[in-house]
């Protein structure tokens, strides 16, 4: 079969864009799906209608593809189910302050609540101390306190008019103490007096004495008694003071909030508190707005606040991003404030967490971030596990000490949970982490590159026009489409697919937006394309461009034209982190007098990476299957890569090497205007490498330096063909035969393009035809085993 010579119109695929009825993206819908990810969509849409728990996604693919993009643009214009939304606020709870109450409240009544509360104790900040300072009330307290002291004075005088009678005066002493002193008359005695009584007159005034305190003591305890009774009668005429000022005002919020059973709870117990508490708002002293204003606050009393952790003003499926997924800014915190010297926090310093945002939608997550914050995904699995979120402080987890703190109550938890990450992540996660499988069920596998049909293409063209819509640029024309969509192709490295690397394609759109508005353009055309790609790759091609002047000023040796024993033009590609391309490389083989072993430098010296490595023993077995079926190679061959002083790595140069050593065996000369890429197995057969449009560019470019000749071409493998995807001026010098590139299935074809004759098939005795190659070689190996 004789050897095919590629045509230009097989080294690149023009999109033809037959489905494309529109003039420009300007007519053209945007794509509300997923673009080339069919299988990851159905994963998505699988696991966002499955309620029960763990069946959250771990979306796998390589960084750039749009995963995110792509997940959000389906969540956001699909219908979801908003009944599992709700308003989460936090309250006192009276009974224990430190363990506040949670509130699971409807869409928006939240907020709403919030503010009828604020409103309160606004309105009771200035109307209870007005109740407590008017005539009303002191007539009320006066008449208590005067029926106090009537019945102190009465008892009082009854003890004393009763002394009296018996000579007795009751007087207070200084410290407000009541003593009973004998009278010399209308005296009190002296103690000189009292002394010069008879022993008996005063045993009877002790006598007297005596009865008389048993008597004010038992006065005493009637006294604390009455005093007890007054305050339980002050503090009822508070109590009902206040329950009216305040059942006046919430009369109407029970009315509003009637349909919630847990806010007329609440405000149940709220007015409750009030009433017991109501000092609060009587204090002379402006502490409550001092703290208030330590903590930022509304100066309001902070025991009555509603702390709205949540609040959803429409019923919007919630859709979070947590780019910077800490312990803090991912389950939420409790604030701290300082007053007069003191740290104190309560439950209106609660704040929300991305989780509790997230709550009844979707939270979105890199899954290495979250695997690089020390608690964060131990603490994940634990809220995943019990559905629920609980306010555990950072610090109570990782110290010792008991610091009084809160203790809210959990919030429960019903949220999906999709993790951003590499197939790598994935698979550590899954061996060691036996929970990961449990917690994350679903796993969306976006892929890298899509088939390229006419549909696809129509497909891809409405991505495009998504992306112009979406960041307000000029609309592209159908040429710019179609060259959008080639670069796509070269990207993939296949004529008949497409890249779903959508970075990349919107990093394009983007720089070919600017290039048209700079030419004052009203349309993004095919010309910018071309330019914006030239630009990027101006911007990342230095190392080319130094490589490429090693051929320009002759340090690198290579020629392009002529013929060479044991000499042969390979290819390589270089790339780095942005930017790849190829360049030709000269490979050498020398043979001498031994025992058939083929010495490969760039293993020896460690230069050589373990498949360059197997690709020579793959060329050694074939070669001893040529030469060596009756009698052992007498030649030891070594080959290595000229002027290469970094690793060498792949199996690419395998033919090459070949055709290196075949030339040495035979002593024939091979062309060093041709050169060759390509793998081979133990029977010769040529086998797909990478980069293939690279290294044939960058032949083609060294042979504009060295000097253009129509006879200069590549060899690749057929099973290459489909990835060609060329620059424009390759395929046109291929076109007017100025350049050729050959595609082989036999590393024997390339020995015929490169020597001018047949490599020879064995006969049945093995042995060759002798105006062959093999033939030819074979005849000097006989020679010298002889």
């Amino acid at each position: 079969m004789a050897i095919e010579r590629l045509e230009a119109k097989q080294l690149y695929h023009a999109a033809e864009l037959e489905k494309l009825t529109s003039k420009s993206t300007k007519e053209l819908a945007p794509i509300d799906e997923i673009v080339g990810q069919e299988r990851a969509q159905k994963a998505v849409e699988f696991a966002m209608s499955i309620k029960e728990k763990g069946y959250n996604i771990y979306a796998i693919g390589q960084n750039g593809l749009g995963k995110r993009t792509m997940i959000l643009r389906y969540l956001s214009r699909h219908q979801h189910d908003t009944d599992a939304l709700f308003d989460w606020c936090y309250v006192a709870n009276f009974d224990d302050i430190r363990t506040p109450k949670v509130l699971k409240l409807p869409v928006g009544v939240g907020s709403r609540l919030r503010q009828d509360i604020e409103k309160l104790m606004t309105k009771l900040v200035q109307a209870l101390p007005l109740a407590f300072d008017n005539e009303m009330y002191y007539s009320r307290a006066d008449k208590l306190k005067n029926q106090l002291a009537q019945k102190q004075e009465a008892e009082l005088e009854s003890i004393s008019h009763e002394a009296k009678e018996q000579g007795i005066s009751l007087t207070i002493t200084t410290q407000g103490d009541y003593q009973f002193v004998a009278m010399n008359g209308e005296e009190l005695h002296t103690e000189e007096s009292f002394d010069a009584l008879s022993k008996k007159e005063q045993e009877a005034f002790s006598d007297k004495i005596d009865e008389l305190e048993i008597k004010l003591r038992k006065m005493v305890r009637h006294l604390t008694e009455w005093e007890e009774s007054y305050s339980e009668k002050i503090k009822k005429l508070n109590d009902d003071v206040t329950l009216d000022v305040i059942t006046h005002f919430i009369k109407q919020l029970k009315i509003d909030y009637n349909e919630h059973s847990e806010i007329k709870t609440y405000l149940t117990e709220l007015q409750k508190d009030i009433v017991e508490n109501a000092d609060i708002f009587l204090e002379e002293s402006n502490e409550q707005a001092e703290i208030a204003t330590a903590s930022l606050d509304k100066k309001l009393p902070r025991r009555y606040k509603v702390n709205v952790l949540v609040s959803r003003p429409d019923s919007e499926f919630p859709i979070v991003v947590e780019e910077n997924p800490n312990y803090h800014s991912l389950f939420g915190y409790i604030e701290t404030a300082t007053f007069k010297g003191t740290v104190f926090t309560d439950f209106s310093l609660i704040r929300a967490g991305s989780l509790h945002k997230a709550n009844g939608g979707v939270l979105m997550m890199d899954a290495q971030k979250v695997l690089e914050q020390p608690y964060v995904w131990d603490g994940l699995k634990r809220a995943l596990r019990s559905r629920q979120m609980s306010f555990t402080s950072l610090e109570k987890e990782v110290t010792l000490t008991g610091a009084v703190s809160l203790d809210p109550e959990p919030i429960p938890l019903d949220v999906k949970i999709i993790l951003f990450g590499d197939y790598r992540t994935y698979q550590l996660l899954q061996h060691y982490d036996p929970e990961f499988r449990e917690l994350f069920r679903v796993t969306a596998d976006f892929e890298d590159e899509m088939k390229r049909t006419s549909d696809s293409e129509l497909q891809y063209a409405r991505f495009i026009a998504s992306v112009v819509h979406d960041s307000n640029m000029l609309h592209c024309d159908r040429k710019a489409i179609a060259r959008i969509i080639e670069h796509s192709s070269r990207i993939s490295g296949d004529q008949f697919k497409l890249s779903l690397h959508s970075a990349h394609i919107a990093n394009l759109l983007r720089e070919s937006n600017y290039v048209a508005k700079q030419a004052n353009s009203n349309m993004i055309r095919a010309s910018h394309v071309e330019e914006a790609l030239s630009n990027q790759e101006l911007r990342v091609n230095r190392l080319r461009d130094s490589v490429m002047e090693g051929f320009i000023n002759g340090t690198t040796l290579l020629r392009t034209s002529g013929s060479a024993i044991g000499q042969v033009n390979a290819l390589s590609v270089l790339a780095t982190s942005e930017y790849m391309f190829g360049a030709p490389n000269r490979i050498t083989a020398t043979t001498c007098y031994g025992d058939g072993d083929v010495i490969d430098i760039e293993r020896s010296v460690d230069l050589g990476g373990s498949i360059h490595s197997k690709g020579v023993m793959i060329l050694t077995a074939y070669l001893s299957s040529v030469f060596g079926k009756t009698a052992r190679v007498p030649l030891t061959t070594t080959i290595t890569f000229e002027q290469s002083y970094g690793g060498v790595d792949g199996d690419s140069a395998s033919m090459a090497e070949f055709c290196a050593v075949v030339s040495a065996f035979a002593k024939q000369p091979n062309r060093q205007d041709i050169a060759i890429t390509g793998s081979m197995n133990q029977f010769g057969e040529a086998q797909p490498i990478g980069g293939v449009n690279e290294k044939i560019e960058g032949f083609f470019d060294v042979c504009m330096i060295k000097g253009r000749s129509n006879e200069q071409g590549v060899i690749i493998p057929r099973s290459n063909q489909h990835n060609l995807m060329l620059r424009p001026d390759i395929v046109k010098a291929v076109e007017r035969g100025e350049f050729n590139i050959w595609a082989i299935d036999h590393v024997t074809e390339a020995i015929e393009l490169f020597t001018g004759k047949q490599a020879g098939v064995a006969s049945e005795e093995g042995s060759y035809p002798i105006d062959s190659i093999f033939g030819i070689a074979q005849a000097k190996l006989n020679a010298l085993r002889k």
